[in-house]
């Protein structure tokens, strides 16, 4: 797919993913990843329903009847043109913000309708390798642990001892972690943050140089549209969990022996990335609170089709977003619109 959106949505969707940070960043470190998370979603979607764009939700808070707001399936925007795909993760890292854990962000994507890849019913896991643009042409899914870091370090100039690995901290890693450590490569434990954690790995400068491991499905699209967009490479396969997925998955038509590449998982060059940090990371700045009130955010918005990454340094005052809220909230009680 080839289409090119005729408006520039960045802008738009960073607005919406600095509210969902600023919501966020209020249940920071309290214990509460439901209700950070409800906060994060209310004020995304506040944003993205009066974007222009007729939009449709593919990655999102799961279906409808499980989720009140940005459901999968879900219409978002005011319903002008253009027609796009959205995928969200109002905090990639819930469990991260609750406990005041560095790496959470908040995310959104965007593409031509029909160009994000949809993972197969009853699937929610991926296997997953990704890295920036200097090893885009030397990874292998297929292949050993070994061989793939071989690869990657030839590709950069770099020998394997000077890579360094970001994986989740997992059991299920825990065969791949004895590889990566035997071939000499050095280790980022992450324990949640899969998106951010590909991004890195994709983004030259973070001292990340490789992601491996299995983690969600939707993060694996989500963080695929950000690695089209800086010209870096993610190769995938579908991971059941248990015998129940398989056989569902399977039922569908799923292969869990294909290999997803990059134009799979994202197929337009048209994307778009946004994303702005709950608590610091190694890709963003968190929501710090200055003088009087003020807010400071760090985001990162990204076109695929121009190449252009721009860093948004913002500051905000809380209390007229929630006066924004209430308007809303008043507007929707009174068959307004919202």
């Amino acid at each position: 797919m080839t289409e090119v959106l005729d408006y520039d949505l960045g802008m738009d969707l960073v607005r919406a993913t600095e509210a969902a940070a600023l919501a966020a960043a209020r249940w920071m470190g309290r214990g509460d990843k439901i209700a950070a998370d409800g906060a994060a979603v209310e004020a995304m979607r506040y944003y993205l329903s009066r974007v222009d764009m007729d939009g449709v939700v593919v990655i999102g808070e799961g279906e409808k009847d499980e989720a009140p707001m940005l459901f999968i399936g879900e219409h978002i925007g005011n319903g002008h043109p253009p027609q796009v795909d959205i995928a969200v993760d109002p905090i990639d890292g819930t469990r991260l913000t609750a406990l005041g854990l560095p790496g959470a962000i908040a995310v959104v994507a965007a593409a031509p309708r029909g160009a994000l890849y949809g993972a197969p019913p009853g699937v929610f896991y991926m296997e997953k390798i990704a890295v920036g643009p200097a090893a885009r042409d030397a990874i292998d899914i297929t292949a050993p642990v070994t061989t793939n870091l071989e690869n990657v370090a030839r590709a950069i100039g770099r020998s394997v001892n000077e890579l360094t690995v970001i994986i989740l901290d997992r059991p299920r890693h825990e065969q791949i972690i004895r590889e990566i450590r035997s071939a000499g490569a050095r280790i980022k434990l992450i324990s949640d943050g899969d998106v951010a954690g590909a991004i890195a790995a994709a983004t030259p400068g973070t001292g990340v140089d490789v992601l491996f491991g299995i983690g969600g499905a939707p993060e694996a699209v989500v963080a695929a549209t950000a690695i089209k967009a800086l010209g870096g490479s993610i190769q995938c396969r579908l991971f059941p969990r248990n015998d129940a997925e398989r056989s569902q998955a399977e039922a569908s038509g799923a292969d869990f022996q294909q290999v997803l590449s990059l134009d799979d998982l994202v197929h337009s060059n048209d994307v778009y990335f946004a994303a702005t940090g709950i608590t610091d990371g190694e890709l963003l700045n968190g929501v710090h609170v200055l003088a009087n009130g003020v807010a400071s955010t760090s985001s990162i918005v990204i076109r695929g089709y121009t190449g252009t990454i721009r860093r948004v340094e913002a500051q905000h005052r809380p209390e007229k977003q929630e006066r924004l809220f209430r308007q809303a909230a008043a507007q929707a009680a009174a068959g307004g619109a919202t």
